[in-house]
């Protein structure tokens, strides 16, 4: 059963308008009229998402199949291209079902590197795209392509694509004569496709049980679409955008079966309501994260299958996986009404990739440090570090932007892997400034906080950690690398956001391992 508790406050005159408005209902029937004309053609054609675990059904039979034939041909390696809602659903799916998936959503060197070492004569590869024109999944696809035609394997008979109806990817696909194209409803976003062939395609083939997880959302859904004062995702929609002057939701899944979900819900909210100068500001966190024990007047806690763990007002989610997606789903919806915003749009996510664009077109000559402490090279944004010389002066000065509601966000544009235990950064920060901090991997984190980041409310600090490449990847039929992409993606966000007059420390590490090292002694001593 799915279900919502609610603590530390009282949402009760909130949830009984939305049952007066018929929210839920009405959200059930694809009603774009509830968020207003501005967003009424947008959400028109983005409310596939209310009934997918009826209309995914047919997929079933397509998924086994072609799982059965990989598996008899002795292919059991599954590789998922794919960024933001494309790969962060298949990730929670397969992590909780125990099953393995290689996702490769990230244009560093060597986590691509790392995805091509693997045993390509048992690899597959799905390609997730909803265009085909995302410059990460089509440099990934030309790569593979080259590397399976250079191990003497039939290239075309291992890539799978998933992609919405009459998109160039799926002409592509058909032209190159790829193994199988799977189309999407093309009436749902990427944040809510969970259910959709970009969620089950690479969750199926990686052997998770994905008939069941459309049982779970079918067995929610009457509660989540009744217009009721049981129904949870009201109460949750409530938590989240009508907790007077509470902007942001720190996310954990303690206490839940549940793997990664708090990475798959941040960027559900953070895309779909950090716009227009308002939003929610999603706070994925660990266990025992400084943010949970906060009472901070700007926070709200959205906890899975937990406790209370402090005074604010808290929202506790139980529930099947395939029930939790559609829960957060509608409540996101809700929250959208809430917040008078159209919950479905992204308006500021392309700013980023045409910073990029431009930089890889023109190809400057990267900006030259204000100085380099030990292997770390320090760039900031125009004032920030006026009569600073070192790196801990560099971080004070940082930090000494950060107002008493704001926020720091940290974004690695490094190998997650590799640099793993990077993520320390991040509750340190939360300690020593009080203040929620986000950490968002590079470049994934564009195709989820990123929207926030320039949209939402301009409360951030932004510090941008990247590195040198010692082994770059080239990517076929392409006039740049796999180290020159990351890193135009790197600079062109930050560029994006001081052009919104939003601080930015730009950490560069010469030598990725020592400079870890460097940074981990720096924040957490």
């Amino acid at each position: 059963m799915t279900g919502v508790t609610t603590h530390n406050g009282d949402w009760t005159e909130v949830v009984n308008k939305l049952v007066e408005e018929k929210i839920a209902s009405r959200i059930a029937a694809k009603d774009a009229t509830i968020w207003g004309p501005d967003a009424e053609h947008e959400a028109g054609i983005r409310l596939g998402w209310v009934d997918l675990h009826e209309t995914s059904r047919p997929l079933l039979v397509e998924i086994e199949a072609l799982q059965a034939a990989f598996r008899a041909e002795g292919v059991t390696r599954i590789v998922l291209s794919g960024m933001g809602g494309s790969s962060l659903a298949p990730e929670v799916i397969t992590r909780t079902a125990g099953v393995e998936l290689v996702v490769l959503d990230s244009t560093d060197p060597s986590v691509v590197a790392r995805a091509l070492a693997g045993d390509l004569s048992k690899t597959a590869v799905v390609v997730s795209s909803k265009s085909g024109g995302t410059v990460e999944t089509d440099s990934h696809r030309r790569t593979f392509v080259k590397a399976f035609t250079d191990a003497g394997i039939d290239a075309a008979s291992r890539i799978v694509v998933v992609t919405d109806p009459g998109s160039p990817f799926e002409k592509l696909s058909a032209d190159e004569g790829y193994r199988k194209t799977f189309l999407a409803d093309p009436n749902v976003g990427g944040r809510y496709s969970a259910l959709t062939a970009f969620g089950l395609v690479p969750s199926g083939l990686a052997g998770a049980d994905i008939a069941d997880l459309l049982d779970q959302a079918a067995e929610a859904a009457p509660a989540l679409q009744a217009d009721s004062t049981d129904n949870p995702a009201l109460w949750l929609g409530a938590v989240l955008a009508a907790s007077e002057g509470r902007d942001k939701a720190i996310i954990t899944a303690d206490g839940s079966d549940i793997v990664g979900f708090p990475d798959w819900a941040e960027q559900l909210i953070a895309e779909s309501t950090g716009k227009l100068g308002t939003g929610v500001l999603p706070v994925a966190v660990e266990l025992g994260a400084p943010e949970l024990t906060s009472e901070a007047a700007d926070l709200t806690n959205a906890l899975l299958a937990s406790k209370p763990t402090s005074s604010v007002p808290t929202a506790l989610t139980s529930g099947s996986l395939g029930g939790q997606f559609l829960l957060w789903e509608v409540a996101t919806a809700v929250a959208g009404y809430l917040l008078g915003i159209d919950p479905f749009n992204q308006p500021d996510v392309e700013s980023a990739k045409q910073a990029t664009r431009g930089l890889l077109d023109a190809q400057p000559e990267p900006e030259a440090a204000a100085f380099t402490d030990g292997v770390v090279e320090v760039r900031g944004s125009t004032g920030l570090l006026d009569g600073v010389d070192s790196l801990q002066g560099a971080v004070d000065a940082l930090l000494g932007q950060l107002d008493e509601v704001g926020y720091v966000a940290v974004m690695a544009y490094l190998d997650s892997e590799r640099d793993a235990s990077l993520i320390g950064v991040r509750p340190a920060l939360a300690a020593k400034t009080g203040r929620p901090v986000t950490f968002g991997w590079g470049p994934r984190f564009l195709h989820s906080t990123g929207q926030y980041h320039k949209g939402g409310h301009p409360e951030g600090v932004f510090l941008q950690i990247t590195a040198a490449h010692p082994a770059d990847v080239e990517i076929p039929d392409r006039p740049f690398t796999f180290g020159t992409l990351i890193s135009a993606q790197a600079a062109g966000d930050a560029n994006v956001l001081a052009d919104r007059n939003r601080p930015v420390l730009r950490l560069h590490l010469t030598d990725p391992a020592s400079g870890v090292q460097q940074l981990l002694s720096l924040f957490t001593k």
